[in-house]
């Protein structure tokens, strides 16, 4: 029962925020609501995680308005059939990322990325919905700046009647969620609004309302577009299915994680993948995961995917037997509702924490955020990408490298003071490096080696190799250095501690000629030692 009726508040807030996200794609509402029905369906009976929820989100619905924008009229045949190609060719590709195993693709997109991208993608609908809340047309798919400039415009032009609906949402929406979080308080303020404007009349209130609704279950189909077409739609698509892998397969781990239960990222990918063609094919649009209605659902108790079937199947009856109930619902309702359910998605709280944490992800975040507001989410997205690689290239290039020497005292062992139990000795330096030694630290591991030998010219160099888990060829270059260095300067060679892969990885690269291996215990350090070599040869 607690799953059924978790079903009914999954159905009550989805009907009109997935209708108000078409509006923001320029795709007619029925568009969001047949993505509610075969693309729900083919999801929750593939997926791993038991409470993601899979539908037209935000992010999806701004990405689709700015891909589509420059190729098609928004509303119009070729937009919509550009919209379902869009759909299938994300399909495709989360298919081939689930058969290829490239779920960890999505580790890319740090927290500072997608809070950045999807903030951005925020406040571009913000600004969309708040027009619809005052009643004030703009140019639907124009960019941020000139919607912005439209908004402010026609702020001459705002219907007072449009201003007290909004506002009254709002209230309801906000003061609702204080009072009784679990009740579907969208719903209410369609239903709400609706009876006031049929009441009173559209026309005579001047407030623009959804209109007709085609009435019947989604019909299979197939867009006809040109090749050249589907092309074009590619990077798009590939953006969109970015985006959704990485917020998806996050709040799947998460939820996994919360409540103790394991989760396959690839199956989750063979389930979007899925979804998305059955939007493609059904008249529905991208999928991705929501967010905010996977958090409603566990707080309802649910911990299965039966709420999205009844979610689907609700939705199958509404577009049956109940559209004509959707024509009269008030544009600055919806945009109420969307704008209460986006605004989180801005990010404010998380960008404050950034800031106070780290500026790096600060600068991450803030890049993004601007990228996908001035530019357009594809060209973010790409940004973010970018962002990503040399945000680990920074990290990598400088990972920690411990330098060990004794203090002078030959009677003094630093076993207190090494890492994990290393032990060094007067005249013996070891240095240990806690990364891959690859293209992108290899200058950082020569400079560190060079000042070691400079400061302390010991006689025995000892390379700590345990937190080396790979060298590369120019790592294996540096290497060549170092040891020409060491040698240079009188000092001998020693190498510890190393993993057997990283061994046979030497060997092929050649670089172990001449090469001591030993185990870092006192005795093994000391024989290093000038005290322990005389000792040896007494």
């Amino acid at each position: 029962m607690r799953e059924l009726l978790a079903g009914v508040t999954l159905l009550a807030i989805a009907v009109p925020l997935n209708i108000g996200y078409a509006q923001i794609a320029g795709l007619p509402a029925t568009a969001g609501l047949y993505a509610l029905v075969l693309p729900s369906i083919l999801y929750a009976l593939t997926v791993s995680s038991r409470q993601v929820v899979a539908s037209p989100d935000a992010a999806a619905a701004a990405l689709l308005a700015a891909s589509l924008g420059g190729l098609a009229v928004a509303g119009g045949e070729d937009y919509i059939a550009l919209a379902l190609a869009q759909a299938i060719i994300s399909g495709i590709v989360f298919l081939l990322a689930a058969v290829f195993r490239l779920g960890f693709l999505a580790d890319f997109l740090s927290k500072p990325i997608l809070v950045g991208f999807v903030g951005g993608l925020a406040l571009d609908i913000l600004v969309s919905q708040l027009a619809k809340m005052l009643g004030v047309k703009i140019g639907a798919g124009d960019e941020f700046v000139q919607q912005v400039r439209d908004l402010v415009a026609g702020l001459g032009t705002t219907n007072v009647w449009s201003v007290l609906i909004a506002a009254g949402a709002l209230i309801i929406l906000l003061v609702g969620r204080r009072i009784a979080a679990a009740l579907p308080w969208a719903l209410v303020v369609l239903v709400v609004a609706t009876v006031v404007v049929v009441l009173v009349g559209p026309a005579r209130l001047g407030v623009s309302v959804l209109g007709p609704v085609e009435a019947g279950p989604p019909a299979l189909t197939w867009p006809v577009i040109g090749w050249t077409q589907w092309l074009q739609l590619i990077p798009s698509a590939i953006a969109l299915t970015v985006v959704a892998m990485g917020e998806g397969l996050l709040v799947s781990r998460s939820y996994g994680e919360k409540h103790g239960y394991r989760t396959d990222a690839n199956r989750d990918l063979l389930a979007f993948g899925l979804a998305n063609l059955g939007a493609g094919v059904s008249g529905g649009f991208a999928v991705g995961s929501s967010t905010s209605r996977t958090a409603a659902m566990d707080q309802a108790g649910s911990r299965t995917q039966l709420p999205m079937l009844v979610a689907a199947a609700g939705t199958l009856l509404l577009l049956v037997f109940g559209t004509a109930l959707l024509e009269d619902i008030p544009s600055p309702a919806i945009g109420a509702i969307v704008a209460v359910a986006v605004f989180p998605l801005l990010g404010i709280p998380k960008l404050v924490a950034l800031w106070r944490q780290d500026r790096f992800e600060f600068a991450v975040a803030a890049v993004c955020f601007l990228g996908a507001v001035l530019i357009g989410p594809i060209a973010g997205i790409g940004i973010a990408f970018v962002l990503a690689v040399v945000n680990v290239v920074r990290r990598a290039a400088n990972p920690p490298i411990d330098v060990l020497e004794a203090d002078g005292d030959p009677h003094t062992s630093l076993l207190d003071a090494a890492p994990d139990g290393v032990e060094t000795a007067p005249g013996v330096v070891v240095v240990r490096l806690a990364a891959p030694l690859f293209f992108a630290n290899s200058g950082a591991f020569g400079t560190a080696v060079r000042r070691a030998v400079e400061a302390s010219h010991p006689a025995h160099l000892v390379l700590d190799l345990e937190a080396v888990t790979d060298v590369d060829v120019t790592g294996a270059d540096a290497w060549t250095g170092v040891q020409s260095y060491v040698a240079a300067n009188g000092a001998d060679l020693s190498l510890t501690r190393v993993r057997p892969g990283i061994r046979e990885r030497l060997e092929r690269l050649g670089q172990l000629d001449g090469v001591r291996f030993f185990d870092t215990n006192r005795a093994a350090i000391a024989a290093l030692s000038p005290e322990g070599a005389a000792h040896d040869r007494r």
